[in-house]
């Protein structure tokens, strides 16, 4: 990774989209790990992590991370899932938290040095023109070592830094949770996870509506 020891960084993780990425790639993410790799290269200021979350749900499995992040360095920025009804009757969940994040980038933007973003989503390109021309450097994590890869090309290109997520795998990976058996998503999760036709990868993994189908039939 390239960080000086005085730099301030501040990092951005698009929650669903980093699930998705580190399952594509066949391991979880240790978050106690993740915090510790960045504290010990730079100075970092705060670490963002944005989640939808399914309020009427009996169980949500995200929650319990949630909680552990929240008491563990995390600014944790969440907000409720919408549930609607297509135009076909299908119920639906839409919970994206793209503007959120890049309010806070902004914000962030006028007191570090260095931003680390954690998504593959395309939508943020402009984000990323916007702050570098505040003299603020930005490092993109992603992967392209997947099938289909899961950064936009265009986001990949904007970076100063493209940061494949495969390189810190020993540093912050570990096996996926019971028995190597991925832990249930939740509906939002579970749309990110799946991998996307030719035909509809664009709007599978970078318009981040994460609309999910309750029709559908998924693992």
């Amino acid at each position: 990774m390239q960080f000086y020891p005085q730099e301030r960084v501040a990092l951005f993780i698009d929650g669903s989209n980093l699930y998705a990425t580190a399952r594509a790639l066949g391991f979880d993410i240790d978050y106690k790990r993740l915090l510790s790799l960045f504290a010990e290269q730079c100075s970092l200021v705060r670490a963002f992590y944005y989640t939808a979350l399914i309020e009427d749900q009996e169980y949500s499995p995200i929650r319990p991370l949630v909680d552990w992040l929240d008491y563990n360095g995390y600014t944790m920025v969440t907000k409720p899932a919408k549930e609607f009804t297509d135009a076909a009757g299908r119920k639906k969940i839409k919970g994206n938290m793209d503007i959120e994040l890049a309010i806070d980038v902004m914000e962030m933007s006028e007191h570090i040095e260095h931003i680390v973003l954690f998504s593959g989503d395309g939508d943020f390109r402009r984000l990323i023109e916007a702050v570098q021309r505040k003299g603020v450097k930005v490092t993109v994590v992603s992967t392209v070592r997947s099938q289909p890869s899961m950064i936009a090309d265009e986001l990949r290109r904007q970076a100063d830094i493209f940061l494949d997520l495969i390189e810190l795998k020993s540093e912050v990976g570990r096996k996926v949770s019971d028995n190597n058996r991925p832990t249930p998503p939740t509906p939002i999760q579970a749309l990110d996870q799946q991998p996307a036709d030719e035909d509809d990868y664009d709007d599978e993994y970078y318009d981040d509506d994460d609309d999910y189908d309750e029709t559908d039939d998924r693992d």
